[in-house]
C-alpha cells in the first residue's frame, strides 16, 4: 500500500511549496524584459546550485533573457544514458507593476494570485520543489534529469526551440510543467501554432480631392481578412485569427500601406502544411495593389501516441495512489515548449503544473488544494520513471 510504504516519510508541505510560489512569483518578468526574467533566473540558479545541480547558463540574445539548464550528477542516478526533460519558463504575459495593481500576491479561500502565477511559477517550483523532496528523503532517481528553464516561451520560444530540441533528443521523456488543467487533468496533445503577416501596398491619394486616384491598401486587408476568417472551421479543428492591424497615415489619406499579423492553429502536420501552403499562395483581391505573405509554423503539432499515451497511463497509476483519479485533455488549442518536443517523437506529458485558472488575465490563479498533488505527482514521476 502507497500509505503505509509513506508514513515515516517526510510529508509534502503544501504551505512550503506555496512561499516558494510566492518568492519566484514576486519577482515580475515579462517576456521582453531580459533585465527582470534573469532576475528570476539568478534566484532559480541559485536554489539549483544549493542541491548540487551541475548548471549552464546560456546568455540571452535579440533581448530575451538567459537560457538555464539544471542536470543531476551522474552518481545520482541508478541508470545511464537517456534520461528525463523538465521543461518550464521563466517569463510571463504581464508587464511589471501588475503585482502593485490588478494581480496583487493575496489568497481568497482555495485561489492565491499573482502574475504569472498559474501560467506557469507555479508548475516550474513545484517540479524543483520534488527533487528537493527526493533529496531530503535520501533518494535519487532511476535516469538523470535535466531541468530547463525558458525566458521566452510565452513569444514562441524564438531564442530557446534549438536548445530545447537538442537536448530532447538526449532524453527518454519530457515532462512540461505548464499548468493544469480543469481540476485532475493534464494535457496529452496540443494544436500547432503558426504565424502569418500580411503587407498590403496600395497609392495614396487626396481622399477629397483625388479620391479616385487612391487605392487602399486598408479596403485590400478588409477584404483578406474576410477570406482568411473564413477559414476557421471548428470541426476540422481550424482557427485563423486576425490579431493585430494596422496602416494609413492620415484620415484624409487613402491608405497606401496596411499590415496585418495572424495566429494560427491546427491539429495535425497535414493541415499545417495545407494551411501554410494556402496562406503563403495568397494573392490580391483589388487592383492595382501588392499583397506579401510571410511566416509559417513557430509550434509543430503535438499529438498524442503510443508513448505519450505509456507515460499517461504511468502518471494515473501514481494518482491512484493518493485516491485521485487523473485525466487527459485529448486536444487544447495552446501551444507549449512541449510541441517541440512531442514532434520529434520524445513521450512529453504536459499540464503537469498547479491547477487553477485566468492564464494570461486579471484573475490569474492557482488552486492550493492540488499542490500536494501536482507535487506528488511530479516528485513520484521523477522516483519511479525508467
Amino acid at each position: 500500500m502507497a500509505a503505509e510504504r509513506m508514513k515515516n516519510e517526510p510529508k509534502i508541505d503544501a504551505d512550503e511549496v506555496l512561499g516558494g510560489i510566492v518568492e519566484w512569483v514576486s519577482i515580475e518578468s515579462p517576456s521582453h524584459d531580459a533585465k527582470s526574467v534573469n532576475k528570476v533566473v539568478d534566484h532559480v540558479e541559485g536554489q539549483f546550485r544549493d542541491l548540487g545541480l551541475k548548471l549552464e547558463r546560456i546568455p540571452g540574445r535579440d533581448g530575451f533573457g538567459d537560457i538555464l539548464e539544471a542536470k543531476t550528477p551522474a552518481e545520482w542516478s541508478q541508470g545511464e544514458g537517456k534520461g528525463i526533460l523538465i521543461l518550464a519558463h521563466l517569463d510571463t504575459v504581464h508587464p511589471i507593476g501588475m503585482i502593485e495593481k490588478e494581480l496583487k500576491v493575496r489568497r481568497e479561500g482555495d485561489s492565491i494570485f499573482g502574475p504569472g502565477i498559474y501560467d506557469m511559477k507555479a508548475g516550474g517550483y513545484i517540479a524543483y520543489y520534488a527533487l528537493r523532496h527526493l533529496i531530503r528523503q535520501g533518494k535519487r532517481t532511476k535516469l538523470p534529469v535535466t531541468f530547463l528553464f525558458i525566458p521566452e516561451e510565452e513569444v514562441g520560444s524564438p531564442t530557446s526551440r534549438a536548445r530545447i530540441e537538442e537536448a530532447a533528443k538526449g532524453h527518454k521523456y519530457a515532462l512540461v510543467m505548464e499548468p493544469g488543467r480543469d481540476g485532475d487533468k493534464v494535457v496529452t496533445s496540443r494544436k500547432g501554432v503558426g504565424r502569418f503577416t500580411l503587407s498590403v501596398k496600395g497609392r495614396a491619394a487626396h481622399s477629397g480631392v483625388r479620391h479616385q486616384d487612391g487605392r487602399s491598401a486598408i479596403l485590400e486587408m478588409a477584404r483578406q481578412i474576410e477570406r482568411i476568417e473564413g477559414k476557421t472551421d471548428y470541426a476540422r479543428g481550424i482557427t485563423c485569427n486576425v490579431g493585430l492591424i494596422r496602416g494609413g497615415s492620415g484620415v484624409n489619406v487613402t491608405p497606401a500601406e496596411c499590415v496585418a499579423d495572424v495566429d494560427l492553429r491546427v491539429p495535425s502536420q497535414q493541415l499545417a502544411e495545407e494551411m501554410t501552403h494556402w496562406f503563403l499562395n495568397l494573392e490580391p483581391i483589388g487592383k492595382d495593389v501588392t499583397l506579401t505573405v510571410e511566416g509559417g509554423m513557430n509550434r509543430p503539432p503535438y499529438q498524442k501516441d503510443a508513448g505519450i499515451s505509456a507515460l499517461f497511463e504511468k502518471a494515473q497509476a501514481i494518482y491512484r495512489e493518493i485516491g485521485k483519479e487523473l485525466h487527459d485533455v485529448p486536444l487544447t488549442g495552446g501551444g507549449s515548449d512541449g510541441n517541440f518536443t512531442a514532434a520529434l517523437g520524445i513521450p512529453t506529458l504536459d499540464g503537469l503544473g498547479a491547477d487553477g485558472k485566468g492564464a494570461h488575465a486579471i484573475d490569474e490563479q492557482i488552486y492550493y488544494s492540488s499542490l500536494v498533488p501536482r507535487t506528488y505527482l511530479c516528485t513520484r514521476l521523477l522516483e519511479t520513471l525508467e
